[in-house]
């Protein structure tokens, strides 16, 4: 059975906020509206800048426990990883391989999110929003080569932990796309190393493959997912972000062909919206059980 994760921006005003609410409040949400898990971000909220990331740790897995949450993930990325020193790049990753250590001994992690780095055209008039000049089309050869060495190193690093990770499939990264995100951790090819499937990012892209097919490029690399929805904003090229069952994307299909090809990792619902996150939160989950218990 998959575990049902939060994403933390169900619990936050702002997409860095938790605004008047504590970890406690945010997992006493989750738990009563029935997910199993939250996924927190990789640094304290502005709202708890004051702490460690130990002491952050701390707090989640007090509250997790106090509420009968039995998976919390983080997202742990490593945005250096294609600086050219190499100095700067050992510093990222063992700053990442620290985190892993803290989340897999206080929280008991077993999966988390990651990235690697941001990468945008040179060409100076791409647009921001057409997401198919940045990442992995605007990557050179040394991004490529950096990214991978960078990770099959944090992958030896954190192997012992038990802990793996998935790239989000996000846009602005060399990972955006479901063909170069299977590239990259087959070029990694740790067992520790895959894939954070989004599509709700992928269908921001004009060209992409269906959820079907994502789903078979990735394999036994899909290691996690994030569901979210959105639907194209007439002549505008542009995209509204929507409720889970609402939008463009057909979960029905998305999590009928999960069940098909026998994943078992965690599932993810985001928010990337504004407004009553708590009433997205409720909507989303039980559109999502709906369709799970249909299956």
């Amino acid at each position: 059975m998959n575990k049902t994760i939060m994403h933390i921006n169900y619990g936050e005003i702002t997409y860095d906020s938790y605004g008047k609410k504590s970890i406690e409040d945010i997992c006493k949400q989750a738990a009563d509206i029935g997910f199993d898990g939250i996924e927190f971000r990789g640094v304290p909220p502005k709202e708890l800048s004051d702490l460690s990331f130990k002491e952050y740790a701390t707090q989640i897995a007090a509250a997790s426990k106090k509420f009968g949450l039995s998976e919390i993930l983080f997202a742990i990325g490593i945005r250096d990883c294609t600086n050219e020193d190499k100095e700067v790049r050992a510093k990222a990753i063992a700053a990442a391989v620290e985190k892993a250590e803290i989340v897999s001994d206080i929280c008991g992690t077993t999966v988390c999110n990651t990235f690697a780095s941001n990468i945008r055209s040179s060409i100076s008039t791409a647009p921001g929003t057409s997401y198919e000049f940045h990442g992995s089309a605007a990557a050179t050869q040394k991004d490529w080569d950096l990214t991978v060495d960078t990770f099959q190193e944090f992958g030896k690093k954190v192997e012992k932990l038990g802990i793996k990770f998935g790239f989000e499939t996000h846009m602005n990264y060399i990972h955006d796309l479901p063909e170069p995100a299977k590239k990259l951790v087959d070029l990694i090819d740790s067992p520790v190393i895959g894939i954070n499937m989004d599509y709700g990012n992928t269908a921001y892209f004009p060209v992409r493959p269906t959820v079907e097919e994502t789903i078979d490029i990735y394999g036994d690399k899909l290691f996690y997912t994030h569901l979210k929805n959105s639907s194209p904003v007439p002549g505008s090229g542009l995209r509204m972000a929507t409720g889970l069952g609402d939008g463009e994307i057909n979960h029905r299909i998305y999590l009928a062909k999960l069940k098909e090809v026998g994943f078992t990792g965690p599932i993810g619902i985001e928010a990337p919206r504004g407004g009553d996150r708590v009433w997205f939160a409720q909507q989303d989950f039980n559109y999502y059980k709906s369709v799970m218990e249909s299956l």
